[in-house]
């Protein structure tokens, strides 16, 4: 299953040549670049971790890349994405996130849905495993 958040989720994983140019338009823009990773992309996670400090007053291209390079070295098998804020009003407005790394192996996720004796009709989003009864994070299995 192909995991999608943030701006272009409904468009095909971009080129290196298409990344630089998002991340321009962001320094261009005046938005500082931050960039997150996650090996956990469950759709109610919206905090990932952040790669260093968000790239306030940096203007040069150079850095954001290399920084994401190191993100993706450090965590090949995570979720990558970088966001570009606009503090133009005194408050951090994400105004671009989008993936630009995935793990070969993306998780699967399904949608269960249960009617309760109430009769009223709950959802509930499951992680398939694929191991039932083990957890798989960062490649080492775990007892749940």
């Amino acid at each position: 299953m192909r995991i999608t958040q943030g701006t272009f989720s409904y468009l095909p994983d971009f080129s290196e040549e298409e990344i630089k140019l998002q991340m321009k338009y962001c320094l261009d823009s005046g938005w500082p670049i931050s960039i997150e990773h996650t090996d956990d992309p469950h759709p109610r996670n919206s905090y990932w971790e952040m790669w260093g400090l968000p790239m306030f007053d940096v203007k040069d291209l150079e850095l954001p890349l290399q920084e994401l390079n190191h993100c993706r070295q450090a965590f090949p098998n995570h979720y990558i994405k970088v966001n570009g804020y606009n503090r133009a009003k005194g408050k951090q407005t994400t105004m671009l996130s989008f993936i630009v790394h995935r793990p070969k192996q993306e998780p699967d996720f399904s949608l269960e849905r249960t009617e309760g004796e109430d009769r009223r009709i709950r959802y509930t989003i499951r992680s398939n495993q694929p191991e039932p009864g083990v957890a798989v994070r960062d490649g080492a299995k775990s007892e749940p």
